[in-house]
């Protein structure tokens, strides 16, 4: 496109993002988004008035070049656009994903101030993906140090921080607790959002380039403690996230059919549920399915809740099944990406807002039968200034249920801080350490991501990774004493 005015650029329209259809995607686990064309990335491009004060950069957690990327992008220049891009972020694929740019880069676009903002995330992933493809822009690794860096936990912390201290120079190895790296990338989102064939391909192809290390099937606290891996290495980073979830306390929290968002995505994920009936998962939830709570987490479940009901309707021939969403504030307050309850909308997840679950109803014989519930109103708002919501007297009513899901958010796991002397936590449960440099109180010890501030983002988890491994590469090079 010939070089236009501002003017010009402000009155193109955003392009949107081409979907799976919605009632063919219920039926399947594949990628909702299917991905800007080459000629749609580029006309996107357009929209951006390349600012001299980019407000989108400074509202990425990462601070990612963004005029710079998508300048070069719509020149049609791809290397210049994947080195932009990665000069800050590690995982362009990724974060093109899962990213909640409406609130971060995208929030902060000064085009979004009159009308739409550009589509800076739908940008990002095009030009992840062509990395991925293409691998124009490798990482490099500096001068070996002879410093050695352990990193526990492979997910989006753990990996932005190996990755950065592995272009410093240093040798890093990563410990996993599960069989294979990833953390929440891998086995927490579902392959309708972030497929995994696209993680294994992030993960591989960094690693690869600077011959970083990992050691899966490795439980820090339990395979090694901390200091153990102290008397070995010369720093650690712990990103071992907020795996521990949160239950209510109600009656009948026990009963089988009851399970965290976390046991049932991990098992979706782990078990491979999203390629049946070639993987027959043990995963089964029945015909009617309620999961309390209304954040991303949640939209994630539910969601896979419908898809794993369509295929076993297709390999059976049985009725469809139902699945609900049990929210106890009203459409207007669900923390979830918009985005994400529009598509969970359209593919027939029924939302039962301002209702509050009191208890869980058995069989007789140990199974759950029904979810109690009450309606709510919405009363005054709090210290937080959310309105708060008051349960309305009289109006509790059974919703007959097979399976009930608790999404209500996550804490850490605290094996890490077993045999860790020194190595604080919070009443919540979470690592005490510096918001700037990501330093524990522990010496050599550093972490960042959820163990920090509970569940996040994953490019926030990714900010706390860089920020950690900018200290640690001055510690190890003697220029920052602890």
């Amino acid at each position: 496109m010939a070089d236009i005015t501002i003017e010009e650029r402000k009155k193109i329209k955003r392009h949107d993002m081409p979907n799976q259809d919605q009632f063919v995607r219920r039926g399947n686990f594949d990628e909702v988004a299917l991905g800007y064309s080459e000629e749609t990335a580029r006309q996107e491009a357009e929209r951006c008035l390349q600012c001299k004060d980019p407000k989108c950069t400074k509202g990425c957690p990462v601070g990612v070049l963004i005029p710079q990327f998508i300048k070069a992008l719509r020149e049609g220049d791809m290397i210049s656009a994947v080195h932009w891009m990665k000069v800050k972020n590690n995982l362009p694929a990724v974060c093109g994903r899962v990213c909640p740019q409406e609130i971060q880069c995208e929030g902060s676009c000064i085009l979004g101030k009159k009308g739409q903002p550009v589509a800076i995330g739908r940008l990002e992933r095009f030009v992840g993906d062509y990395e991925l493809r293409h691998r124009t822009c490798p990482p490099v690794k500096a001068t070996e140090t002879g410093k050695r860096v352990a990193v526990v936990g492979s997910g989006p912390a753990g990996l932005t921080c190996a990755v950065d201290l592995g272009r410093d120079g240093h040798d890093v190895t990563i410990f996993e607790s599960l069989h294979g790296p990833g953390g929440v990338l891998m086995y927490g989102i579902p392959e309708f959002r972030l497929p995994k064939g696209i993680v294994q391909s992030e993960i591989s192809y960094a690693v690869e380039c600077l011959g970083i290390s990992i050691r899966t099937d490795h439980v820090i606290g339990r395979t090694f403690t901390l200091d153990e891996l102290l008397a070995e290495y010369d720093a650690v980073f712990l990103g071992t996230g907020a795996g521990l979830p949160s239950f209510m306390k109600m009656h009948g929290i026990n009963l089988n059919g009851v399970m965290s968002a976390n046991e049932f995505l991990t098992r979706v994920n782990l078990m491979k549920a999203y390629r049946f009936p070639e993987y027959d998962t043990p995963v089964k939830i029945g015909k009617k399915v309620a999961v309390i709570g209304a954040g991303n987490v949640a939209m994630d479940a539910v969601r896979c809740c419908l898809r794993l009901q369509s295929l076993q309707e297709q390999k059976t021939g049985g009725d469809a099944g139902e699945v609900h969403i049990v929210y106890r504030r009203s459409c207007d307050e669900i923390p979830a990406r918009m985005e994400e309850y529009h598509h969970a909308v359209e593919e027939g997840v029924i939302f039962d807002f301002l209702t509050g679950p009191i208890e869980i109803m058995g069989n007789g014989n140990g199974a759950v039968h029904a979810l109690r519930c009450v309606k709510m109103r919405l009363g005054d708002p709090d210290q937080s200034g959310r309105r708060q919501p008051v349960a309305i007297e009289d109006s509790e009513f059974d919703l007959e249920v097979d399976t009930v899901i608790m999404a209500l958010g996550t804490r850490p796991n605290p094996l890490v801080f077993v045999d860790a002397p020194g190595l604080e936590r919070t009443k919540k449960g979470t690592a005490v350490a510096d918001a700037a440099t990501g330093r524990t109180q522990k010496p050599r010890v550093w972490a960042g991501g959820d163990i920090v501030t509970g569940a996040a983002t994953v490019i926030s988890a990714m900010g706390a990774g860089k920020r950690a491994a900018a200290d640690m590469n001055k510690f190890l090079k003697g220029e920052a004493p602890w």
